[in-house]
């Protein structure tokens, strides 16, 4: 009898951690849900939405659909020139609307009527974070295939490849942006302090795109590889880069900063480290910020 004890009680085990991981799961997607309904009540997402189909409305009313440049058709010129505008208001929306999802929910005192119902903190977290990042998502996507939508009826040639590759992008730049919001909601203790260092990081990676604060390192003496490594270091600058990689593959709009960056990476590496990249960030913080908040006052 106790030989057969030992078996039985391993069999228990498994389903007991089986229960515990499908209760874990169906609590995440329920909050996950409650913070897309929440998200679709608010005037900012409403705001948001407007945004980025004006923007993709305005594209078309430009007539780059109609144009033809360097070999490639209008509508890759009409996917570059969105993706440029969006790295610019993406980063900044998904800051200000995240950073609000922890100290928010502390102030209001919604944390701890949640954690009070039968819910673990690391559906809450987690649950919030990938609600989030599919109502942040969604207009983006939508918008660009508006656009290939348009293209098609159009009669225009469809880059798939660059479709495809561009919306990776995007998900990616969405969750790098995501994963540092949430880290700065954890790190922050009231709402106005989030916001103020969410407004703060865009606009330190802003400045460093390009040529405005590396000119002045390189400047004062800065080796140009070191300066365009810092370049790169900046999610923005690497987004910004692939997306004109595909369309102008020696990357001529850069300058000599091209031969650097496909010396060291060639194209197909520098397009998958350009996806990668971002995503590492984003899971990296928001990892940093769920474990502060497990071992801060919020547990």
């Amino acid at each position: 009898m106790p030989e057969s004890s030992a078996p039985i009680d391993e069999s228990d085990d498994r389903t007991d951690r089986t229960r515990k991981a499908h209760d874990t799961m169906r609590q995440l997607v329920q909050l996950a849900r409650a913070d897309i309904g929440e998200s679709l009540r608010a005037r900012w997402f409403l705001l948001y939405t407007i945004v980025f189909g004006g923007v993709m409305v305005g594209l078309f009313i430009s007539g780059l659909t109609e144009s033809r440049i360097m070999g490639f058709t209008g509508l890759s010129r009409l996917l570059v020139t969105y993706l440029q505008i969006t790295m610019a208001i993406l980063p900044i929306f998904m800051l200000i609307t995240t950073v609000r999802s922890v100290v928010g929910d502390r102030e209001a005192g919604v944390f701890e009527y949640i954690l009070a119902l039968p819910v673990g903190i690391g559906a809450w977290y987690w649950g919030k974070l990938a609600g989030r990042f599919l109502v942040v998502f969604f207009p983006v996507i939508a918008a660009m295939m508006l656009a290939v939508a348009y293209g098609a009826v159009k009669g225009v040639a469809i880059p798939w490849v660059d479709v495809i590759y561009y919306s990776g992008l995007l998900a990616s730049l969405a969750w790098c942006f995501l994963g540092i919001g949430m880290l700065i909601s954890t790190l922050s203790r009231s709402t106005d302090v989030a916001q103020a260092a969410a407004f703060i990081t865009w606009l330190v990676l802003l400045l460093f795109l390009d040529l405005i604060l590396l000119g002045a390192l390189i400047k004062e003496g800065l080796p140009a590889e070191t300066a365009i490594a810092i370049s790169l270091a900046n999610p923005m600058q690497s987004f910004r880069t692939a997306a004109m990689l595909l369309f102008d593959p020696q990357l001529v709009l850069l300058g000599p900063a091209a031969y650097v960056i496909l010396d060291n990476f060639g194209r197909t590496g520098y397009l998958v480290w350009a996806m990668t990249y971002p995503i590492v960030i984003g899971a990296g913080t928001a990892s940093l910020g769920f474990w502060i908040f497990k071992r801060g006052d919020y547990s």
